[in-house]
Protein backbone atom coordinates (compact mmCIF):
# COMPACT_ATOMS: atom_id res chain seq x y z
CA UNK A 1 0.00 0.00 0.00
CA UNK A 2 1.62 3.40 -0.68
CA UNK A 3 1.97 6.11 1.98
CA UNK A 4 -0.76 8.24 -0.01
CA UNK A 5 -3.39 6.06 0.43
CA UNK A 6 -2.48 4.94 4.10
CA UNK A 7 -2.66 8.63 4.87
CA UNK A 8 -6.19 9.34 3.20
CA UNK A 9 -7.48 6.32 5.04
CA UNK A 10 -6.47 7.73 8.26
CA UNK A 11 -7.33 11.50 7.23
CA UNK A 12 -11.47 10.03 6.26
CA UNK A 13 -11.61 8.42 9.40
CA UNK A 14 -10.66 10.94 11.52
CA UNK A 15 -12.49 13.71 9.65
CA UNK A 16 -15.56 11.85 9.36
CA UNK A 17 -15.86 11.48 13.11
CA UNK A 18 -15.49 15.12 12.96
CA UNK A 19 -17.54 15.89 9.76
CA UNK A 20 -20.79 14.26 11.69
CA UNK A 21 -23.20 17.29 11.80
CA UNK A 22 -25.29 15.38 14.81
CA UNK A 23 -27.10 17.71 17.42
CA UNK A 24 -29.77 19.02 19.33
CA UNK A 25 -32.24 20.98 17.27
CA UNK A 26 -35.07 22.76 18.09
CA UNK A 27 -38.77 20.52 18.24
CA UNK A 28 -41.94 21.33 18.49
CA UNK A 29 -44.75 17.96 20.37
CA UNK A 30 -47.95 18.48 19.65
CA UNK A 31 -49.97 16.73 22.88
CA UNK A 32 -53.74 16.34 23.03
CA UNK A 33 -55.77 14.11 25.34
CA UNK A 34 -59.19 13.01 24.91
CA UNK A 35 -60.32 14.05 27.71
CA UNK A 36 -58.46 17.71 27.66
CA UNK A 37 -60.01 20.90 26.18
CA UNK A 38 -56.72 21.69 24.63
CA UNK A 39 -53.85 20.66 22.44
CA UNK A 40 -50.53 21.67 23.98
CA UNK A 41 -47.55 22.60 21.84
CA UNK A 42 -44.52 22.17 23.76
CA UNK A 43 -40.66 23.29 22.19
CA UNK A 44 -38.32 20.93 23.33
CA UNK A 45 -35.35 19.93 21.68
CA UNK A 46 -34.47 16.71 19.54
CA UNK A 47 -31.46 14.61 18.09
CA UNK A 48 -31.50 15.61 14.30
CA UNK A 49 -28.46 15.29 12.22
CA UNK A 50 -26.29 13.76 9.76
CA UNK A 51 -23.89 10.99 10.72
CA UNK A 52 -21.71 8.86 8.46
CA UNK A 53 -22.66 5.25 7.11
CA UNK A 54 -20.80 2.87 5.16
CA UNK A 55 -22.23 1.45 2.11
CA UNK A 56 -22.72 -2.24 3.02
CA UNK A 57 -22.94 -4.14 -0.84
CA UNK A 58 -21.37 -7.04 0.96
CA UNK A 59 -24.16 -7.82 2.39
CA UNK A 60 -23.91 -11.84 1.85
CA UNK A 61 -20.36 -11.44 3.25
CA UNK A 62 -20.62 -9.26 6.50
CA UNK A 63 -22.06 -10.27 9.96
CA UNK A 64 -25.34 -8.73 10.92
CA UNK A 65 -24.25 -7.03 13.43
CA UNK A 66 -22.14 -5.03 10.85
CA UNK A 67 -25.10 -3.99 8.29
CA UNK A 68 -26.54 -1.85 10.88
CA UNK A 69 -25.96 1.83 10.29
CA UNK A 70 -25.51 4.66 12.50
CA UNK A 71 -28.18 7.30 12.73
CA UNK A 72 -28.17 10.39 15.33
CA UNK A 73 -29.81 9.52 18.57
CA UNK A 74 -29.33 11.14 22.75
CA UNK A 75 -26.12 10.33 24.15
CA UNK A 76 -27.68 12.53 27.57
CA UNK A 77 -30.93 13.27 27.63
CA UNK A 78 -33.63 14.06 30.79
CA UNK A 79 -37.45 14.21 31.11
CA UNK A 80 -39.63 17.52 31.38
CA UNK A 81 -43.08 17.69 32.54
CA UNK A 82 -45.76 19.88 31.16
CA UNK A 83 -49.63 20.67 32.60
CA UNK A 84 -51.72 20.03 29.49
CA UNK A 85 -54.62 22.66 30.52
CA UNK A 86 -58.80 22.30 30.00
CA UNK A 87 -58.31 18.84 31.92
CA UNK A 88 -61.23 17.66 34.25
CA UNK A 89 -60.34 16.83 38.06
CA UNK A 90 -60.74 12.65 36.78
CA UNK A 91 -57.88 13.30 34.36
CA UNK A 92 -54.00 12.88 34.91
CA UNK A 93 -53.08 16.14 33.08
CA UNK A 94 -49.06 15.94 33.10
CA UNK A 95 -47.26 14.60 29.87
CA UNK A 96 -43.31 14.12 30.44
CA UNK A 97 -41.30 14.64 27.41
CA UNK A 98 -37.47 14.15 26.87
CA UNK A 99 -35.26 17.23 26.34
CA UNK A 100 -31.86 16.35 24.43
CA UNK A 101 -28.82 17.61 26.12
CA UNK A 102 -25.89 16.14 23.52
CA UNK A 103 -26.46 13.90 20.92
CA UNK A 104 -23.92 11.26 19.10
CA UNK A 105 -24.05 9.10 16.07
CA UNK A 106 -24.64 5.71 17.63
CA UNK A 107 -27.02 2.50 16.82
CA UNK A 108 -30.07 2.80 17.33
CA UNK A 109 -31.42 2.22 20.23
CA UNK A 110 -35.39 0.88 20.38
CA UNK A 111 -35.90 1.63 24.15
CA UNK A 112 -36.19 5.16 23.90
CA UNK A 113 -36.38 6.22 20.25
CA UNK A 114 -38.06 5.92 17.12
CA UNK A 115 -35.68 4.09 14.67
CA UNK A 116 -38.47 3.79 11.53
CA UNK A 117 -37.11 5.49 8.55
CA UNK A 118 -40.47 6.73 6.82
CA UNK A 119 -41.99 9.75 8.93
CA UNK A 120 -45.95 9.74 9.24
CA UNK A 121 -47.15 13.47 9.83
CA UNK A 122 -48.68 12.91 13.36
CA UNK A 123 -47.62 15.98 14.78
CA UNK A 124 -50.64 18.15 14.80
CA UNK A 125 -53.49 19.57 16.82
CA UNK A 126 -57.46 18.91 16.38
CA UNK A 127 -58.49 20.92 19.34
CA UNK A 128 -57.27 24.38 20.53
CA UNK A 129 -53.71 24.93 20.93
CA UNK A 130 -51.97 26.75 23.88
CA UNK A 131 -48.28 27.12 23.78
CA UNK A 132 -46.18 25.09 26.80
CA UNK A 133 -44.12 28.28 28.60
CA UNK A 134 -41.46 26.73 30.88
Amino acid sequence: MSSFFVMSLLFGLIFGQTASLCAPSEYTIHVEKRECAYCLAINTTICAGFCMTRDSNGKKLLLKSALSQNVCTYKEMLYRTALIPGCPHHTIPYYSYPVAVSCKCGKCNTDYSDCVHERVRTNYCTKPQKLCNL
